[in-house]
C-alpha cells in the first residue's frame, strides 16, 4: 500500500497504443501536458487512489538477467536522467504495442508520470506510473446553439472512478530488485499485462507465500473437491481454510492438514495436488510462513461459497461458518425421483 498525501506529479505525457495484430498504429506525443488546476486535481488521486489497497508487491523477472527486463530497464533510465522521460515513454508505449498478440487487446490511451512524495513502508519516494486507458465512457455535454438555445450532445471521455491497468516502479530497491505495484480492472487476458508487458513476479515474502497457498487450496478445492466429491465438501474445506488463516499467525502445512481434513485420503490427495501445483506455477510453498492478514481479507472476498444446482436453485454458505454445512446441510439421492437433494436444517427463518 502506498500513501500519496504528499504526493505530486512532476512528468505527465500521453500517447496512443495501437494493436499489432489489427495493424493498427500508435500514436505519440512531442511535449508533456501542462495541467490546469482542475484537471491536475482530477489526475492525481485518479491514478494513485488504486495503489492505497494493493497490499503485494511485484519484482521484476527475466530467465536471464532482470537488468535484460525491458520496463525496469526503461525505468531505470528514466530515473537516472529525467531529461530523457519523453523519448523513453515512447519506448514504453513502443514494447506495450509489441505484446497485442491477438484481436481481444485494446487499443487505447497510455500515460506516463514521474510522481514525487509516494510513501512506501514508511519510506518517501519518487516513482515512475504506466497507465493503460482502454474504456472510455459516453456522457451528455449541453452547450448553447446558433440559436441562443440550449442543446446537448453525447461525448466520450475518461471515466474518473477507476484505472483500467496502472503499474507504479518505485525508485527503491530491495534484494530482489526495484518494487513494482499492479493494477488490472481489465483483465480479459491474464498474461498481457502482468506477465508479457511489465514480465513481473511477486515479491518473495509472506505476503506472496500466503497469497500462493490461498491460491493452491482454492484450485484443490475447485479441481479435486468439487470434482470428486461435489459441491458442499468443496465448501466445507473453503470454509476451513479461511478460519485456518483468520485465526493464527502462521501457517504449518502438517497442522493445517490435521485441522481441516478429517480423512487421510484428502490429505494425500492435497499433497499430491501441492506438488503437482507447485511445478505448474513454477513456485516453492513453504512448509511453514507467518500469514499476512491483508491478503487474506482480500482473498476472503474473491472466494464464493454457493453451492448452484441445475434446478436454478442456489444454496449460499457463510464462509466465516465452517461447521455449519457440515452440520445442518444434508446430502442424499431419492430414488423415485432419481434426483440428488439438498436437506437443510434450522430454527428460524431470516
Amino acid at each position: 500500500m502506498i500513501k500519496r498525501t504528499n504526493a505530486a506529479i512532476s512528468k505527465f505525457i500521453i500517447h496512443k497504443v495501437g494493436n499489432k495484430f489489427n495493424d493498427t498504429k500508435n500514436a505519440f506525443s512531442e511535449q508533456e501536458v501542462q495541467f490546469d488546476e482542475a484537471s491536475y486535481d482530477l489526475m492525481l488521486p485518479f491514478l494513485l487512489r488504486p495503489f492505497g489497497t494493493v497490499v503485494q508487491s511485484h519484482r521484476f523477472n527475466h530467465h536471464a538477467n532482470i537488468k535484460l527486463n525491458e520496463i525496469n530497464s526503461y525505468t531505470e533510465s528514466i530515473f537516472e536522467d529525467e531529461n530523457s522521460f519523453i523519448d523513453v515513454s515512447k519506448n514504453i508505449v513502443k514494447h506495450l504495442y509489441e505484446q497485442s498478440n491477438s484481436a481481444q487487446i485494446k487499443t487505447g490511451d497510455v500515460l506516463v508520470a514521474i510522481f514525487e512524495g509516494i510513501e512506501f513502508n514508511e519510506i518517501t519516494t519518487n516513482a515512475i506510473g504506466i497507465f493503460k486507458i482502454e474504456s472510455k465512457s459516453n456522457f451528455f455535454q449541453t452547450y448553447l446553439d446558433n440559436n441562443n438555445s440550449y442543446d446537448v450532445a453525447v461525448q466520450q471521455g475518461i471515466n474518473t472512478k477507476k484505472v483500467d491497468k496502472g503499474c507504479l516502479i518505485l525508485n527503491q530497491t530491495d534484494a530482489e530488485g526495484p518494487i513494482v505495484l499492479t493494477v488490472d480492472n481489465n483483465n480479459y487476458d491474464a498474461q498481457y499485462w502482468i506477465n508479457h508487458f511489465l514480465n513481473i513476479k511477486y515479491a518473495n515474502d509472506y505476503n506472496s507465500h500466503t497469497q500462493n497457498y490461498l491460491e493452491l487450496c482454492k484450485e484443490f478445492s475447485t479441481e479435486i473437491l468439487k470434482t470428486s466429491y461435489g459441491n458442499q465438501e468443496q465448501s466445507v474445506f473453503l470454509a476451513k481454510t479461511v478460519d485456518f488463516f483468520k485465526e493464527r499467525e502462521f501457517v504449518n502445512v502438517e497442522e493445517f492438514k490435521e485441522e481441516v481434513f478429517e480423512d487421510d485420503k484428502h490429505k494425500t490427495l492435497f499433497e499430491d495436488y501441492k506438488k503437482s501445483f507447485e511445478s505448474e506455477q513454477d513456485i516453492l510453498i513453504l512448509n511453514q510462513f507467518d500469514i499476512a492478514e491483508p491478503v487474506v481479507k482480500k482473498q476472503k472476498q474473491k472466494i464464493k461459497s454457493e453451492i448452484k444446482l441445475d434446478t436454478q436453485i442456489q444454496i449460499k454458505l457463510d464462509i466465516d461458518a465452517p461447521d455449519a454445512a457440515s452440520e445442518y446441510l444434508e446430502r442424499g439421492f431419492d430414488e423415485e425421483k432419481k434426483m440428488y437433494y439438498y436437506k437443510v436444517y434450522f430454527n428460524t427463518e431470516g
